[in-house]
């Protein structure tokens, strides 16, 4: 990486605490989850230090980081560093201050969804969420604020293409589509691992805990690269862990990307974020000399940029 221009892109995990309880949560997260030993002054350092590196978007997700009572003023800070801010929020619990927040210039909001059935989509979030979240997603398209939607299979026999054509109904034009991640609470047969990344871990973005610790992105919290409240952000990035850990992936995913299929794309959610889809999980394009399994074949970590969705079984030629 470029002195200077080290990130594209930053998740600020700022809370754990959540008011759903859903099976596969990656982080874990619930109802008994704290805002974890990060103060506002250690995340207002944070996000100087992530603009300072170039990053332009940061991402404000948790746990939900609505419950987190500085999300005021943490998106107006990292609005007035230069930086867009999108929040990844399940839409339940929506205040005034929180819709004002969210028509700021320079803030867009992600959310997940599940199903077309309330029943369905609430056997996964543990909560009578369908109807105040599918409320909320409507509302936020009527203000004209900025949403995407990520529909995550969880279930054998999901309705996810229901749930996206709800969407579509509401008008949200962004919809992607995840499987479950084999993360946190989503551990089911294989457990954490490079088999639930997509690739583009660490490469120019990075996330931050509620503890101040460093991961390639929040779906690889098994490969801790430094603790902000111990050592400055800037230091981390720059360390020869970071690089060690880094180059390990981008090793790892070079020669898994000589079996992926060439001309299928999977159109990933802002820099891999939770909307982005891990692996193919059906056979795309077979004459490219992908292996007869195909599961093992992740998409081009180069394929995953902030204007991209991908649902189910798309694909789609490269440009």
């Amino acid at each position: 990486m470029q002195e200077g221009k080290l990130l594209d892109f930053v998740w600020w995990e700022i809370t754990g605490k959540c008011q759903l309880s859903c099976d596969h949560c990656y982080a874990s997260s619930g109802p008994d989850g704290t805002h974890g030993t990060m103060t506002v002054s250690d995340w207002q350092r944070v996000i100087t230090q992530s603009s300072e590196a170039g990053a332009t978007l940061g991402q404000f997700i948790g746990g939900e980081p609505t419950l987190h009572p500085a999300l005021p003023r943490l998106v107006r800070y990292a609005l007035d560093s230069g930086m867009q801010v999108e929040i990844y929020t399940n839409l339940v619990h929506v205040t005034p201050e929180l819709w004002d927040l969210f028509r700021l210039p320079g803030v867009r909001l992600a959310t997940s969804y599940y199903s077309d059935q309330p029943e369905e989509h609430e056997a996964i979030t543990k909560r009578p969420s369908f109807k105040v979240t599918t409320k909320n997603i409507t509302r936020a398209h009527e203000l004209g604020i900025p949403i995407r939607a990520g529909v995550i299979g969880i279930l054998e026999e999901q309705r996810s293409q229901q749930a996206i054509g709800l969407l579509e109904q509401v008008g949200i034009a962004d919809i992607g589509y995840d499987d479950l991640r084999e993360v946190g609470r989503g551990v089911r047969e294989n457990g954490p691992g490079v088999d639930q990344l997509c690739g583009n871990c660490g490469d120019r973005q990075i996330a931050i805990s509620p503890t101040g610790e460093v991961w390639p992105c929040v779906f690889s919290r098994w490969l801790p690269m430094g603790n902000v409240r111990e050592t400055s952000f800037a230091d981390i990035l720059v360390s020869r862990r970071f690089a060690e850990i880094t180059g390990q992936l981008r090793e790892t995913f070079e020669v898994r990307a000589k079996c992926a299929p060439d001309e299928c794309n999977p159109k990933c959610g802002p820099s891999c974020g939770p909307a982005c889809q891990p692996q193919y999980r059906t056979p795309c394009n077979p004459r490219k000399g992908c292996s007869p399994s195909y599961g093992s074949c992740n998409p081009d970590k180069r394929l995953c940029d902030p204007d991209r969705s991908c649902k189910p079984n798309q694909c789609r030629p490269k440009k």
